[in-house]
């Protein structure tokens, strides 16, 4: 939740040649309606069935980049699927940069709260381990630029790439 997986991920798939799908884009393309109305009519659970059903249907899709919803990890098949079927890159951002890109996006459900600041701190104490879990490289994303985290991806990118055909 702005961790900027878009913004690396559609330089990541232009590096790489690839198509690039951002899942949330993704959903509301298939809704015709902004992800707060889907919170609004269906709550979180029934965003959270449309967001498994679409990342089900990307990850069986050869040779794209994807970026995720933040929360896309909170289920396990979300989690199982990502890690089988792709190579999982987590941007860990603190709490603290990720209230500064977010505090005035209306578009994020989860944060329209009195506190955004600890909830950004609340669900990245829940979401970190699973997304260490999930994840084949961490990075660091709260000081570097997208163009500094695309190059280290690539780079960790090329180097497993060679490993497997050695």
């Amino acid at each position: 939740m702005g961790a900027g997986k878009t913004t690396v991920g559609k330089q990541l798939a232009r590096r790489l040649h690839r198509p690039f799908y951002d899942s949330d884009h993704e959903i509301v393309e298939r809704t015709g309606v902004p992800i707060p109305t889907i919170f609004e009519i269906e709550g979180e659970p029934g965003f959270r069935r449309r967001e498994s059903q679409t990342i089900a249907e990307l990850s069986v899709m050869p040779e794209i980049v994807m970026a995720t919803g933040g929360g896309v990890v909170l289920d396990p098949e979300n989690r199982q699927c990502l890690r089988e079927t792709g190579w999982v890159v987590y941007l860990n951002v603190p709490p603290f940069y990720l209230y500064q890109r977010t505090r005035n996006d209306r578009n994020r459900p989860l944060l329209q709260v009195n506190d955004p600041l600890a909830r950004l701190e609340e669900l990245h104490a829940a979401r970190d381990p699973l997304y260490r879990e999930t994840a084949h490289l961490v990075i660091d994303g709260g000081r570097l630029v997208a163009s500094g985290i695309v190059q280290y991806i690539l780079r960790e990118f090329s180097q497993l790439h060679l490993a497997h055909t050695q």
